[in-house]
């Protein structure tokens, strides 16, 4: 048993339960290798460089960049005479930003909500009201971005010798370090913003900020901005997520840029080579698949983001080889998700991401390229002007980029497979390594027929929605088996909806059992023995020639059988018989996910029911089978906001102790 490091929130404290053992990853630099550029020592990263002198000269001879640095200036120009940060804003949560019509994301601008704009909106709903919730979440957008320009100023004062840039930038870290304490401290100790993940992740700019200014900052000045600010920002983030986690790497990451900043070693060492340092992070948070352990495969980009702006910054001060095996493993964490993306580029979704993502992820591999050069990156980069590309250009591609070819594979470390065979391509989430980022979705699968989606896992919303927690995470949003309507038992939620975890209990709650495992034939089937408290279910997928079937089996110990369902969505628009008719007291008695379901119809059917599903030119027919009587309902349900799809939901007519369930997927025959 792999013993891992449990958080428990209490307060925002995380409680240590125990350390998680290292993944085994042999040899990380050969791994991807048709995928990566060495340099001639064999290395696939590079140590990024800054070259101010052959920027100011590229500025003075090439036409484009001197027009790149004119729109660069007006840019930042704009900013400044426009844009003032306050003491009295209070920063909230990104997650908040989420219309309250269907949970859609709200559109940022720089106006500031209740004062020159009366209302905000989203792509679904053009007038949603300003609340103090939305002003906060308004405020994290504009700190952010205030932190941006204060690079950027920094940036063109080294640049052009402008000292009015550099007296912006300066004068904004006085604002900071005079205010900083004035601002109550929020989530875990967060001050500047509403969480120490928002604190780190713009930590780096001010770094950034302070270091570009170099000189023009006298010793006392900087001495100043240390003791009132970053000293303090360090304290907030060594104080909690003392855990594997996205955050703490977040956290590490920043760490360490200010321990680079002002020469301190000790802070250096902790943040690197400390309990839960970024060492730690790397060996325990990257499974041996090269994806990251919380599963949510945003969260692969995620942390490639984090730990991208310490290694280009440890390349700054020469200190990038000390981070030689962390940039190995970083690196495949961004090129892994490659592998697993479906014919027209999407990625399964499972966990907690947001709409499922595309791989490669071009922009990723481009902002990437000064410290892990591809092919694809140098592609990407070839051409463009930024300050990126003025500082440290970078070669052309030596080869043309290729995508690695998706075949069959069982992760095991990551507890997901892949099916590939025929025209069928099916992803299988079978278990679950940590609560965090956890939905309940044990046993849920994605499949596309060709380029056709067939079903996919709608991901989340904004953590903020009340849609988050009362319907996307819930088993109603996912192809798993159901039980009494609800899917596997993650445990109880505390008053914030997050999950609430014992001393001494596992952070693994499902890690499911792996039964049977066939690249050719192309089949997998595994088991969670503890789905629910008396439950436990099992689910076989194989692909049969142009054929996808799928079985579940369940069975309860209870002494009252429950109710035994199944839900199935579907991206196509089902063709159903006459038999269906209006449910209008479909959600009555059933869990809260089950009230976002509209135009719902329902019929009854013994042992099986067959339909097709168009897709828009391939039609497939879907039998579903059953033991006994059951009822079948179809309605509209929510897909990744504002859009909607179709779900079936089938559940026996009876409580039972056990059941077993057939979906079969195939080409519907020529009419």
């Amino acid at each position: 048993m792999r013993l891992v490091l449990l958080p428990l929130l209490l307060g925002g404290v995380f409680l240590p339960v125990s350390v998680a053992a290292p993944f085994p990853k042999p040899d990380p630099d050969r791994a991807f290798a048709d995928q990566k550029i060495y340099d001639p020592a064999g290395r696939p990263w590079r140590v990024a460089r800054e070259d101010w002198a052959g920027a100011k000269e590229r500025i003075a001879t090439d036409p484009g960049w001197a027009q790149w640095l004119r729109r660069e200036r007006a840019g930042v120009d704009g900013w400044i005479a426009k844009h003032h940060d306050r003491v009295e804003w209070v920063a909230g949560w990104s997650h908040d930003g989420v219309s309250p019509k269907d949970a859609s994301r709200l559109i940022w601008t720089d106006k500031i909500p209740g004062e020159e704009v009366p209302f905000v909106s989203s792509p679904s709903d053009p007038h949603v009201e300003v609340t103090p919730k939305i002003l906060a979440w308004w405020v994290v957008s504009f700190r952010g971005r205030h932190a941006d320009t204060m690079v950027r100023a920094a940036r063109l004062y080294r640049l052009t010798g402008d000292e009015r840039y550099a007296a912006w930038a300066a004068g904004q870290m006085d604002f900071y370090a005079d205010n900083y304490l004035k601002w109550a401290p929020q989530r875990e100790g967060a001050r500047l913003f509403w969480q120490t993940l928002t604190e780190a992740s713009n930590l780096v700019k001010y770094v950034e900020t302070v270091r570009l200014l170099g000189g023009y900052a006298p010793t006392a000045r900087r001495q100043s901005w240390r003791e009132k600010f970053f000293q303090p920002e360090v304290a907030v983030l060594n104080a909690n997520f003392q855990a594997i986690h996205n955050i703490a790497t977040w956290q590490r990451c920043a760490v360490a840029q200010v321990a680079l900043l002002f020469g301190d070693e000790a802070m250096w060492h902790e943040a690197i080579d400390g309990k839960f340092g970024l060492r730690a992070q790397m060996a325990g948070g990257v499974t041996s698949d090269y994806l990251w352990h919380e599963q949510s495969l945003g969260y692969n980009n995620f942390v490639v983001s984090a730990v991208l702006t310490l290694f280009t910054t440890a390349g700054l001060y020469d200190r990038a080889a000390e981070l030689a095996p962390e940039m190995a493993i970083a690196e495949n964490l961004m090129l892994s998700l490659a592998t697993l993306r479906f014919p027209e580029g999407h990625l399964p979704n499972p966990a907690d991401s947001g709409a499922p993502g595309i791989a490669p992820d071009r922009a990723l591999y481009a902002s990437a390229a000064r410290v892990f050069p591809t092919p694809l990156g140098l592609e990407a980069v070839a051409g463009r002007h930024d300050w990126a590309t003025l500082l440290d250009p970078l070669p052309p591609a030596p080869r043309a980029s290729r995508l690695p070819a998706v075949v069959s594979r069982n992760l095991a470390t990551t507890r997901m497979a892949l099916l590939q065979s025929g025209p069928w391509q099916v992803f299988f989430h079978y278990g679950q390594l940590t609560r965090s980022h956890t939905e309940a979705e044990a046993l849920n699968y994605s499949a596309y027929f060709g380029n056709v989606d067939v079903t996919h896992d709608t991901g989340t919303v904004g953590y903020g929605s009340p849609l988050h927690r009362g319907y996307y995470t819930r088993g109603a949003n996912h192809n798993v088996p159901l039980v009494n309507g609800e899917g596997e038992d993650l445990g109880p939620l505390d008053e914030r909806r997050e999950w609430v975890v014992e001393q001494g209990d596992e952070l693994s709650p499902l890690r499911g059992e792996l039964l049977e495992y066939s690249a050719s034939p192309a089949r997998v089937s595994a088991a969670q023995p503890h789905y629910q408290a008396s439950v436990s279910a099992r689910r076989r997928l194989e692909i049969k020639g142009d054929t996808l079937v799928d079985t579940v089996t369940l069975a309860d110990t209870a002494k009252e059988p429950p109710k035994l369902g199944l839900t199935l969505h579907v991206q196509g628009k089902a063709r159903l018989g006459g038999d269906f008719s209006p449910a209008a007291d479909f959600a009555a008695g059933r869990p809260e996910p089950f009230a976002q379901w509209r135009d719902v119809r329902g019929a009854t059917f013994r042992d099986h029911a067959t339909f097709d599903v168009d897709y828009g030119g391939t039609v497939l027919r879907v039998t579903l089978t059953a033991p006994g009587e059951f009822q079948l309902w179809h309605g509209n349900t929510p897909d990744a906001p504002p859009l909607r799809r179709e779900s079936f939901y089938l559940e026996l007519s009876r409580p039972a102790s056990a059941a077993t369930f057939t979906t079969t997927f195939a080409p519907a025959a020529p009419p």
